[in-house]
């Protein structure tokens, strides 16, 4: 506060032609002393005489303070009902905000962005478990517990244990206090926290040491368990010389939320200059000087103190530059900064005052209108004042009276002799993005010994790798659980997941359930052996019945093509080539028009097929029993009731084809839940009744033909082909029989595989059977096709 007034009465550009004063009063940490100062404040000079003004040239304009005290907060009461502008560089409890101080302005951001502040420095360093710490024997602990550890909890934070000295310290005295924090140093011993939060202000970390130091005595200097302390904005560690057998170490590496300051040009310069012999008027130096250099002045308090140890008188010469850094802060702290930057926005709000139009006689000279001034006129240009300080700050009032939540983050290092260095290691902007509002170095962070300089870890329950979930533990915070692997067919792919999710359809988990890997699209294609099997098996057998089909074609009047119908023969084979043929719509990847025609198209042409066969049973017990009674007679009857024959059995199954097309026809579908790692394209049949209707209609069909062939097995050889009919119906109907639960338990493409393998062992049992022994007449023995070898009778 000297530097800035002295700056201010040197530079001719703010108020010029006047001089700022000013008195400065100790509260001693005392309520009684607080109360005291400010009823001093309203006396004249040099008189206790509250409320009373005996001196004109003692004028009062604004008061710069640092309360810190529940007691001292209702101060601001007592200089509201002055209106005197009061700004505020001590503690900004959040309770202040309900309570309308007019003439209150915050400097220092509010209690509760500190908070949000160590809030981001636990979310940074992953610290999810803590122990909250409260020596704020004067402080509003329940707003924390109310408003802040909600927050904390939201956040993943959870709570050792929260511990304050509160009801102890006000009521029960140093020495209850004393008890209690030996107990708490139990706890401190004990926890598995390593991050422990301190709430309180430079008095509360004073005592902290104080008892720290008694504590250690009694426990024969055993040393506490190490931890990461953060500390709020409002203390300083200091190492004061009187205090030399009072322990740092348990703060090395405690990190702290501090006031945003920066370097002033000039004061380092100003600091190491000071000296008793130079400060007139400075009743303060003198006291600071002896306890610095551990010297007295004469007629010193000091002189007859017994906690004091002297090493001789003072002679004001000693260099302040020869001081260990932590006895002397050449450096503005944030307390410090705010102090400076308060005094010139009251210099700047004067400095306004003097140029406004309503001043204009002040300009001139009038010494008796500045007499008259009044505090509360200077409020309205306090509210305007926005100006950049010598460091290159902006400083500014804004409406809530509180200054934006920057923070720096300091790193407090201890060393062997008990002093102590601060250095900052980042910086803190509430008020900025996400991404911008946040910075820290963390290679230059000095920790606790006990971490072998390795960042500290405090949680309670180790992260839940990515394939498990974290499952709570009764009774614990819900930071406290164990990991639980995922149910089968779900995965965490993140680690502390509460719950394990299923992955996508298309998706299926990997063996350790930590991410989905795309399932296979699989169907019965060419690029496999199965398929590729089936599919030259189909074209081999297709080949055959084509050679078959050209060889009785070319022996097209010979009388073993003859026998039994010619057309039914020729009407067969080509059913059977295209049965074989078929085969190809039930491999390749299925479309909308091969699931339409897979199944009708075979139904109708295996039944075309089977109502030949049966119709050429027909046609030998026909003939049989017509060539009996008149060998003419019959013939031209039975090729027309073939015809007929065949072509309303292939109408029949053509309708129930037509009827499933109608009502729910077959269509392309993805099948992605058979199996865990395959989408299985297929064709849905649509409707399931409808394709056992084909499918049993066909069979009704081949059981018919078996059934009506075995009489007529035992007919002369001249007009029989029931004996291979028998044969090759049985084989058609063991097929079909074995094909349903044979489809029904198997899934995927080797369902389709299975109805590929009927077709071609039912298909080829009709060519077999029927047709090879025919060929082998035809193409082997010649000599055997002829009418007189055909015709042969049983006597």
């Amino acid at each position: 506060m000297v530097f800035a007034i002295k700056e201010i009465n040197e530079n001719p550009r703010l108020l010029p032609n006047v001089t700022l004063g000013f008195r400065i009063y100790d509260s001693y940490l005392n309520p009684r002393w607080t109360y005291h100062a400010t009823l001093h404040l309203l006396s004249p000079w040099k008189r206790f005489a509250p409320n009373y003004r005996c001196d004109s040239q003692d004028n009062l304009f604004a008061i710069i303070e640092g309360f810190f005290s529940a007691a001292s907060s209702q101060i601001p009461s007592v200089f509201g009902m002055y209106k005197i502008p009061q700004l505020s560089y001590g503690y900004a409890s959040p309770t202040v905000e309900d309570i309308q101080f007019v003439s209150l302005y915050q400097m220092i951001p509010n209690e509760a962005l500190q908070y949000k502040g160590i809030l981001q420095l636990l979310l940074h360093f992953d610290w999810t478990w803590v122990g909250f710490f409260d020596f704020g024997i004067h402080m509003n602990s329940e707003w924390f517990m109310e408003h802040m550890v909600p927050e904390f909890s939201k956040n993943g934070i959870c709570f050792d244990f929260i511990d304050t000295a509160f009801k102890y310290g006000m009521d029960k005295g140093v020495r209850e206090l004393m008890k209690w924090f030996e107990k708490v140093n139990d706890k401190l011993m004990k926890t598995q926290a390593n991050v422990l939060i301190f709430y309180g202000d430079h008095y509360s970390i004073i005592l902290f040491r104080y008892f720290l130091s008694n504590t250690m005595c009694k426990n024969h200097f055993k040393k506490p368990k190490g931890g990461v302390w953060l500390l709020t904005a409002h203390q300083e560690i200091k190492s004061i010389p009187s205090h030399r057998n009072w322990s740092t170490q348990y703060f090395h590496g405690a990190l702290s939320v501090a006031i945003h300051s920066n370097k002033v040009p000039g004061f380092q310069e100003f600091l190491l200059r000071r000296s008793p012999s130079n400060s007139k008027g400075d009743g303060f130096l003198q006291d600071i000087w002896a306890l610095a250099f551990s010297c007295v002045f004469p007629n010193s308090f000091l002189r007859n103190s017994q906690d004091f140890i002297s090493t001789g008188n003072c002679t004001g010469e000693e260099k302040l530059e020869n001081l260990p850094q932590p006895y002397l802060e050449t450096s503005m702290t944030g307390r410090s900064y705010t102090i400076y930057n308060a005094v010139y926005v009251v210099a700047h709000a004067l400095h306004a005052i003097f140029l406004s139009k309503s001043s204009r006689r002040l300009r001139e000279g009038k010494r008796k209108e500045l007499q008259n001034f009044q505090p509360w006129q200077l409020h309205h240009f306090l509210r305007d004042v926005s100006f950049n300080n010598t460091a290159g700050d902006k400083v500014s009032l804004v409406q809530k009276e509180e200054l934006e939540g920057r923070f720096d983050v300091i790193n407090w290092v201890t060393l062997p002799n008990q002093s102590l260095i601060k250095q900052k290691v980042g910086n803190i902007d509430l008020q900025a993005p996400a991404d911008q509002g946040f910075s820290i170095n963390e290679d230059i962070i000095l920790w606790d010994y006990w971490f072998k300089q390795r960042r500290p870890h405090s949680v309670c329950a180790e992260n839940c790798h990515p394939g498990y979930r974290k499952k709570k533990k009764e009774g614990k915070p819900f930071c406290c659980y164990d990991c639980a692997p995922c149910p089968e067919g779900k995965i965490s792919a993140q680690k502390d997941m509460d719950d394990c999710f299923e992955c996508t359809s298309d998706h299926y988990p990997n063996k350790e359930q930590n991410f989905c890997i795309p399932k296979v699209v699989t169907f019965l294609s060419y690029e496999e052996p199965l398929g590729i099997s089936l599919a030259l098996i189909a074209l081999l057998f297709s080949l055959i019945t084509a050679l078959i089909l050209g060889l009785f074609t070319k022996h097209h009047n010979t009388p073993i093509v003859k026998a039994n119908n010619r057309s039914l023969t020729y009407t067969l084979l080509l059913s059977v080539f295209l049965c074989f043929l078929c085969v190809f719509l039930f491999i390749g990847q299925p479309g909308k028009v091969t699931c339409l025609l897979r199944q009708t198209a075979f139904g109708i042409i295996f039944s075309m097929a089977v109502s030949s066969v049966l119709a050429k049973t027909v046609t030998v017990i026909l003939a049989f029993w017509t060539t009996n009674r008149d060998p003419n007679g019959g013939r031209g009857v039975g090729k027309r009731l073939a015809k007929s024959f065949v072509l309303s059995c292939t109408l029949t199954q053509a309708v129930i084809c037509g009827l499933w097309l109608v009502i729910s026809p077959p269509f392309s579908d993805a099948d992605m839940h058979t199996f865990t790692e395959e989408i299985i394209l297929n064709c849905n049949e649509g409707s399931a009744i409808m394709f056992y209707c084909v499918l049993g209609y066909m069979g009704f069909l081949a059981t018919a033909s078996f059934f009506v062939a075995i009489p007529a097995r035992k007919l002369p050889d001249s007009f029989n082909e029931a004996k291979f009919i028998t044969f090759s119906m049985l084989v058609s109907c063991s097929v079909w029989m074995t094909f349903v639960p044979t489809y029904l338990s198997t899934k995927g493409k080797y369902m389709v595989a299975v109805e590929v393998f009927s077709i071609l062992a039912s298909s080829a049992g009709l060519l077999g059977f029927i047709f090879l022994p025919k060929c082998y007449i035809i193409v082997l023995k010649p000599e055997l096709n002829h009418r007189v070898h055909l015709i042969r009778r049983k006597h």
